[in-house]
């Protein structure tokens, strides 16, 4: 006949055992049972979860990825990209206002401090009349293309460099255009960034009292002015400019 072990005699003792053989019982049979019957399923392996880590992705259904290949913005809508000393004065007004400016060539507008309350503020190109602004200590003077004739039409009124004024005018026309990141699609270029593209175009005064656009060379030069031919070979035989504008003002200079 089996007899219960002395300490498992009293009732309550008895009652105890019973509790622990069924919850010994339910872990062993517990993997057994099959998954559907669980609603919770096992942890995944380490080498599993790096898998499934791996294969997670933005478009991934049902989950959010962050794409950490963008770089950001490069370059600036500005033309300096820093407040220099400036004169400035608008429409309506015959006097100058002196305060620190830089020109958003992005948005056509004036960027600059006000001298007392020290805010950034802007004006559009429009009540404008010119501005001096001062980068390195060099006075550079912008006006408007308003009421200028240029050869091709100019959309808006566009801040122009004046580098020679009166009869054969010299300007230089800045231009930001805004290239957005690239590098998502099946056939991208793989630029990982946004990017403000600086160029810049140089108009003429023609014979014709219009700002024709021209490239900076002796063809171009001797085309616009025929008749000059003699001293533009002569300025550009000389290798003594620094720059391409040097040595188109220095043509002009001979005229």
């Amino acid at each position: 006949m089996f007899r219960y072990p002395h300490f498992i005699k009293s009732q309550h003792n008895f009652k105890y055992v019973k509790e622990v053989l069924i919850a010994f019982t339910f872990l062993i049979f517990s993997d057994v049972f099959p998954q559907g019957t669980n609603p919770y399923q096992k942890g995944l392996s380490a080498e599993q979860n790096l898998n499934a880590i791996t294969n997670l992705s933005a478009n991934t259904s049902g989950g959010m990825g962050f794409d950490s290949r963008y770089e950001g913005v490069k370059g600036s809508p500005r033309l300096f990209d820093t407040l220099y000393p400036s004169l400035l004065k608008v429409k309506g007004q015959d006097y100058y206002i002196k305060l620190e400016s830089d020109i958003d060539v992005f948005h056509n507008r004036l960027i600059f401090i006000h001298p007392k309350t020290k805010k950034l503020l802007s004006i559009p190109s429009e009540i404008v009349t010119e501005v001096v602004i001062s980068p390195g200590g060099n006075d550079q003077l912008y006006r408007t293309s308003a009421g200028m004739k240029f050869d091709k039409e100019i959309k808006g009124q566009k801040f122009c460099q004046i580098l020679r004024d009166g009869e054969y005018q010299f300007i230089k026309m800045a231009e930001k255009t805004f290239n957005e990141a690239d590098y998502k699609g099946l056939y991208s270029v793989d630029r990982r960034f946004d990017e403000y593209e600086t160029k810049y175009r140089y108009y003429l005064m023609g014979k014709d009292s219009v700002l024709h656009q021209i490239q900076l060379t002796r063809k171009a030069l001797t085309k616009l002015y025929p008749d000059k031919k003699n001293k533009i070979d002569m300025v550009f035989n000389s290798d003594s400019f620094k720059n391409d504008e040097d040595r188109v003002l220095s043509v002009l200079n001979q005229f």
